[in-house]
């Protein structure tokens, strides 16, 4: 990793924030353990025993599903292997432990690469993987609402939300593909029109040739890659039905209520709801037990098998990001200078311009 002597971009102001969502969180999951009964939940927890390990498992295969589309995504004459993929992922997913971890953690990831291939294609590679996975989340949780709306009595407040989520899937979905389809320097073109409007204007003029160079790499790829754009969809997806057996499988452990593939199913996709909405909370703590808990009464669960279910889903992250720590250990990077180089991509990149321009040229 690169060394850099700037100052963190990260205030105190934002690191205030961060903690205290953190601390909100930690109290909010006290309140629903509390209220769901940890007698009750730690006996959850033991009669999965063993089982864990193929939570565990699943979860890894997970994170292996993200590696395989972000190699996919990689494109000639740069090549990224899997197990490099594989680890810059696990070391970039351990920082979400932190507070404020969720907004280093991507740029982190392509700072993790050993790979010799530049700053530029690890970083669009991964920007298109995220634009395929984006795409699968949309996908799933509208599939999700449409399941719970069609199968479960709601409550009023809880049916909205539902319709909500579904509205405005269908609305974002097409406009994506319409960008994409057509081109439409989205991005760029809105920094351009706040810059031309004197709105960060320097600082926005360094920035737009990059962003472009990465516009031109994901309107790219689709053009050059029409096949493979759906199968690494298709991939992504895959990250979503994993995530739904290992539901299924850790209802099947500690639920008195014998589990079906619908209620796995529904219980996922609003999982994923709770991951993109409360992303700054570290592993969604106390929200994640608050949602899954109501969920898990309307399909028929008790909410202590709710809350269940989210600390063993937490548990899961856990143990995966010690093996995130452990590899940055052994690579010899501390969490303040992953969080510093992370902060500094920007700065990293910025010092490859001519690089980035000879590397937009071969892409075109």
């Amino acid at each position: 990793m690169a060394q850099n002597t700037g100052k963190s971009k990260i205030t105190k102001k934002h690191t205030a924030i961060g903690v205290i969502f953190t601390v909100l969180g930690l109290m909010l999951f006290a309140y629903f353990v509390e209220k769901a009964g940890p007698a009750e939940i730690f006996n959850g927890i033991r009669r999965l025993g063993l089982g864990f390990l193929i939570i565990f498992a699943l979860g890894g295969l997970r994170q292996a599903i993200h590696a395989i589309c972000w190699v996919m995504s990689c494109e000639p004459p740069d090549r990224l292997r899997f197990m490099d993929a594989f680890k810059a992922r696990l070391m970039g997913e351990s920082l979400n432990m932190l507070p404020l971890g969720s907004v280093l953690s991507e740029p982190s990831k392509a700072l993790f690469i050993r790979d010799n291939i530049p700053m530029t294609a690890r970083i669009s590679a991964l920007a298109i993987e995220n634009v395929f996975y984006a795409l699968s989340v949309a996908l799933f949780i509208s599939a999700g609402a449409v399941a719970l709306l069609l199968s479960f009595p709601l409550p009023k407040s809880l049916r909205y939300a539902s319709f909500g989520a579904l509205v405005t899937v269908v609305v974002i979905v097409p406009l994506g593909a319409l960008v994409i389809r057509k081109q439409l320097r989205f991005m760029s073109g809105a920094l351009a029109f706040a810059g031309n409007r004197g709105l960060a204007r320097q600082k926005i003029t360094n920035v737009l040739p990059r962003l472009r160079t990465i516009e031109d790499r994901i309107y790219g790829f689709y053009e050059r890659n029409h096949a493979r754009f759906f199968l690494i969809l298709a991939i992504e997806m895959c990250f979503h039905v994993t995530g739904v057996i290992e539901g299924y499988i850790t209802l099947s452990f500690i639920s008195a209520v014998a589990p079906t593939l619908l209620t796995a199913f529904i219980l996922e996709s609003v999982n994923r709801l709770i991951n993109v909405v409360f992303k700054l909370i570290p592993l969604r703590a106390g929200v994640d037990e608050g949602g899954t808990a109501t969920l898990a009464k309307i399909l028929g669960f008790s909410t202590t098998t709710g809350v269940t279910l989210a600390i063993i889903r937490k548990g899961r992250d856990i143990c995966w990001a010690a093996v995130g720590f452990a590899l940055m250990i052994h690579r010899g990077i501390s969490l303040r200078a992953a969080a510093r180089e992370s902060e500094n991509l920007a700065e990293e990149i910025s010092s490859t311009d001519d690089a980035l321009a000879v590397s937009a040229g071969e892409s075109a």
